[in-house]
């Protein structure tokens, strides 16, 4: 399973009061869930090449395929990562 793209209308803006625990649970919970999405195409990745290895898959582009949608949202996930850190290395240096 892919990380699937989020749309606009996908988007829940944070309420107006008392919003910041709803806004963090909220990031928290995508991030989980992009985390898990990653983990499950590497798991489906391994278990093609394990189907593949074994006998029980002819299909070499299947296994292809899942192969590089893992190794996609891996490196997609890793980018997200960076700008994470960086935007967190950038908010500790501003000064107040």
């Amino acid at each position: 399973m892919a990380i699937q793209p989020i749309g606009p209308n996908q988007i829940n803006p944070a309420p107006a009061t008392g919003g910041v625990e709803k806004t963090d649970a909220s990031f928290e919970k995508t991030l989980k869930e992009s985390i898990q999405q990653v983990n499950d195409a590497q798991l489906q990745a391994d278990q093609a090449i394990s189907d593949l290895t074994t006998g029980k898959q002819q299909d070499l582009h299947q296994t292809m395929i899942a192969i590089e949608k893992a190794s996609l949202s891996f490196e997609l996930m890793m980018q997200v990562r960076n700008k994470i850190l960086s935007a967190y290395e950038e908010i500790s240096r501003m000064q107040i």
